[in-house]
C-alpha cells in the first residue's frame, strides 16, 4: 500500500507540475495577448486622432476653397466692370490682364484644393476601415483571454480538488 502510494504521489506531483507549467504559459500567453490589446488601443487612439487632424484639414481646405471663390468671383465682378466701363486706356488694359492672370491663379488653386480634399477623403474612409478592423481584432483577442482565462481557473480549480484529495 505504502509503495502504491508513493507512486501515486510521485505521479500526482508530476502532473502538478506539468499543470503549473502549463499555468505559466497561459498565463504568459494572456499577458502577451493584454500587450497586444493595448498596443491595438494605442493604434486606435492614434487613428482616432488622425481622423480628427484629417477632418480639421477637411475643414480648413473647405475654407481656403470658399475664400478663394469668393476673391475669384469678385475679381470676375471686377473683370465685367472694367468690360461695362469699356475703358480703353492702356492702364484699364494692364489690370484687366492682371486679374485674369489671378483669377487663372485661383482656379488653379481651387483645382488643387479639392484634390487634395478627394485625397483626404479616401485617406480618411481607410482609417476607418482600418480601425473597424481593429476593432474587431481586439473584440477577437478579448474572447480568447477570456477563454484562456477561464481554463486557467479551471486547471487551478482541479489542481486544488486533487490536493484537497490527497
Amino acid at each position: 500500500d505504502r509503495d502504491t502510494d508513493k507512486k501515486r504521489i510521485e505521479e500526482l506531483l508530476e502532473e502538478n507540475m506539468v499543470l503549473e507549467i502549463a499555468q505559466k504559459q497561459s498565463m504568459n500567453e494572456s499577458a502577451h495577448l493584454g500587450w497586444e490589446l493595448e498596443q491595438l488601443s494605442k493604434s486606435t487612439d492614434l487613428a482616432d486622432t488622425r481622423k480628427s487632424f484629417v477632418f480639421e484639414l477637411n475643414e480648413c481646405a473647405s475654407s481656403r476653397i470658399l475664400k478663394l471663390e469668393k476673391d475669384n468671383q469678385s475679381l470676375q465682378n471686377t473683370i465685367q466692370e472694367l468690360r461695362d466701363a469699356s475703358l480703353t486706356s492702356r492702364e484699364s488694359s494692364l489690370k484687366f490682364v492682371e486679374l485674369e492672370n489671378e483669377n487663372q491663379q485661383l482656379s488653379r488653386k481651387i483645382e488643387k484644393l479639392q484634390s487634395q480634399i478627394e485625397k483626404e477623403k479616401q485617406s480618411n474612409q481607410d482609417l476607418e476601415t482600418l480601425s473597424e478592423e481593429l476593432i474587431k481584432d481586439k473584440e477577437q483577442l478579448q474572447v480568447v483571454m477570456e477563454t484562456l482565462k477561464a481554463d486557467k481557473d479551471r486547471q487551478i480549480k482541479d489542481l486544488k480538488q486533487e490536493n484537497d484529495h490527497l
